[in-house]
């Protein structure tokens, strides 16, 4: 995820990377999965909204996978968010609210057979109904199967959707500029 906040910080925005899993990396996503599931997703979502406490208020909130959890519930709870971005991830608007808060804009990017994003989790159908709530909410599904497919770092990497994940990114946070 490092390259991608670099690519941000590059077209002139100031990106903060909070590490929710405490120094510790993971050959796999199962590993990583394993690790979250023993330390609790809970343990996990408060390191993110931690993390964001000494930043100020008036932030685009932006989440990998399970990082998205943390930021979906400060875009929707935080006074002054200015919006979300959610990478793979997205969980019903009711975790956190009863509905998604006027003014912050959201997009939802996600792989259109990632297992993790269209079955498991339930991740699809949230994103959906989060589009369906409001005109403020975006999906992009891209093709593939791979859950983190803009992360350069991994094997998941794909290249193609990475740079449109990116572009349309870049082309949110310059709306909201």
């Amino acid at each position: 995820m490092e390259s991608f906040a670099d690519e941000l910080r590059q077209a002139g925005h100031a990106v903060h990377v909070p590490d929710l899993y405490e120094g510790h990396t993971f050959d796999t996503l199962d590993d990583g999965l394993d690790y979250a599931r023993r330390t609790g997703f809970g343990a996990i979502r408060q390191r993110g909204i931690a993390a964001a406490e000494e930043l100020g208020d008036a932030l685009v909130y932006a989440g990998f996978s399970l990082g998205g959890m943390p930021a979906q519930q400060l875009a929707q709870t935080r006074t002054g968010a200015k919006g979300a971005l959610l990478f793979h991830s997205c969980v019903p608007v009711s975790e956190f609210g009863d509905a998604w808060p006027a003014g912050v804009p959201v997009q939802v990017h996600g792989m259109d057979a990632d297992p993790f994003f269209t079955e498991e989790d339930g991740d699809l159908d949230a994103a959906r109904a989060l589009v369906d709530s409001t005109e403020q909410a975006e999906l992009f599904l891209y093709p593939g199967k791979e859950h983190l497919f803009a992360d350069s770092s991994l094997p998941s990497y794909d290249e193609a959707a990475a740079a449109l994940l990116t572009r349309r990114t870049l082309d949110f946070l310059d709306r909201i500029r």
